[in-house]
């Protein structure tokens, strides 16, 4: 594959990833309130919509703030990585598209840190509505990541003897996440398991 063509498949994803992630969140946003649910598929697929605040460490100004800041100059970091990387024939296709998609749900999320806080009104006890710049619930740089699906694949309660843990009630899988976590995860993952050679190339 040419740099030529390889450059704009790398594009082709990152913003069509951000798309569908925004198109997503926002289809949520303005037509849930918050922690509504719906069941997709039987009792192990639901839609849940709840906002993440991207808190650091409990801090509420300063952590907030820190964190969107250090997110920005990640995805600086990754843009100049990436735009490296995919003129060298060295690094295959596969680890461009890997680092392109940790990087599509990276600026994914930061979207929402940025905007959303100026643009929406809060999604408690009622849908949200879109608003002009400014008259949100929050600041820019304050906005809140919107998380919607939830795997409740099977749960179960620890037999009472266990040490700990017994008695207690544990579901797998209980975290709710949003289409650009995935695009992070899933580039991870591939990356970590058929690409850890170029990390190792990389870092030399």
């Amino acid at each position: 594959m040419s740099v030529k063509s390889r450059t704009l498949l790398t594009c082709f994803l990152i913003f069509g990833a951000i798309i569908i992630d925004q198109v997503i969140k926002i289809t949520v946003k303005l037509s849930m309130y918050m922690h509504q649910s719906i069941k997709v598929f039987d009792d192990w697929f639901y839609i849940y919509f709840t906002e993440n605040p991207g808190m650091a460490f409990g801090l509420e100004i300063f952590g907030k703030l820190f964190l969107t800041s250090f997110r920005l100059v990640a995805i600086g970091l990754l843009v100049y990585y990436l735009c490296k990387i995919v003129r060298k024939p060295v690094f295959s296709t596969g680890y461009v598209l890997c680092v392109a998609f940790i990087l599509a749900g990276a600026a994914g999320n930061i979207i929402d840190c940025l905007f959303y806080g100026e643009i929406f009104t809060d999604s408690n006890h009622r849908i949200a509505s879109l608003v002009p710049w400014g008259e949100g619930y929050g600041r820019f740089m304050y906005g809140k990541v919107v998380d919607m699906f939830h795997f409740p694949l099977f749960s179960f309660d620890w037999p009472e003897w266990l040490p700990l843990i017994g008695g207690e009630h544990f579901l797998f899988f209980s975290p709710i996440f949003n289409f650009a976590d995935a695009c992070i995860s899933c580039g991870i993952i591939v990356l970590l398991i058929f690409y850890r050679k170029y990390i190792n190339y990389s870092i030399k």
